[in-house]
């Protein structure tokens, strides 16, 4: 996302914008995405979240380094894990699922609220979106906010499938774990101490040039942009657009 943004035929203040736009939909995106792990938590039982200061909307509390500069490079990518002690709960396997799933289930609202100003934007004819894309806006403000809307949308159905993905540390990954028998679920903790090695190696995928990086996230890159359709189209359906 980050390189296509630097390629682009677009001016040097044009790209500047784009990319200020993408950081603070980034900042957004998982700040709320780990807030709704640790206020799940709350709600269910265990203040430990609390305690370490990740109940809050300070950005600094949450964002993860490599996690965030994935999102901002490829528009996939994770923020600090919110601590929890599943003791605490009173269903720890329920629970658990339902504090994991908190994260992910925050973007895909936001993502579905950004939808609708973004349809918005287009009723009233500031802005035109087919399929996935958007195609061309009016006027410099209505610009700024239909982009801003654009990426808003596309980063945080990002967020919310990567999350999902069944691999540690991701919230995917836990969910499946309390799902699991006991013996399974103590079978598929053990792929933890291999993940470092799994998610370098998709990486380094991800980031060759040609055919071989566009594949690795292809998967996740086609249900995003299904979804981005499906909740723009719903609005637009509303709006009678």
């Amino acid at each position: 996302m980050l390189f296509q943004i630097i390629a682009s035929s677009g001016t040097i203040g044009d790209k500047i914008i784009t990319l200020l736009l993408l950081v603070l939909v980034m900042i957004i995106s998982l700040t709320v995405h780990e807030y709704s792990h640790g206020y799940a938590a709350y709600k269910l039982g265990d203040s430990t979240a609390k305690a370490d200061g990740r109940l809050s909307l300070n950005p600094l509390r949450h964002l993860d380094p490599v996690g965030a500069l994935m999102l901002l490079i490829i528009g996939f990518g994770y923020a600090k894990p919110v601590p929890v002690i599943t003791r605490n709960f009173k269903k720890p396997r329920r629970d658990f699922a339902i504090v994991s799933i908190a994260g992910p289930l925050s973007n895909f609202i936001l993502a579905f609220i950004g939808a609708l100003f973004l349809a918005l934007m287009v009723k009233l004819d500031y802005a035109r979106v087919y399929k996935d894309m958007l195609y061309y806006v009016n006027e410099t403000v209505p610009m700024v906010i239909s982009l801003f809307l654009y990426y808003f949308i596309l980063l945080n159905l990002g967020l919310g499938l990567f999350n999902l993905i069944p691999l540690p540390p991701l919230d995917g990954s836990n969910v499946v774990l309390c799902l699991l028998p006991n013996r399974l679920a103590s079978k598929y903790a053990q792929l933890r101490r291999y993940t470092p090695y799994i998610w370098l190696g998709i990486i380094v995928l991800s980031w060759i040039p040609g055919k071989v990086g566009d594949y690795v996230f292809y998967p996740l890159t086609w249900l995003r942009d299904v979804i981005f359709e499906g909740f723009v189209g719903f609005w637009k359906l509303v709006f009678g657009i």
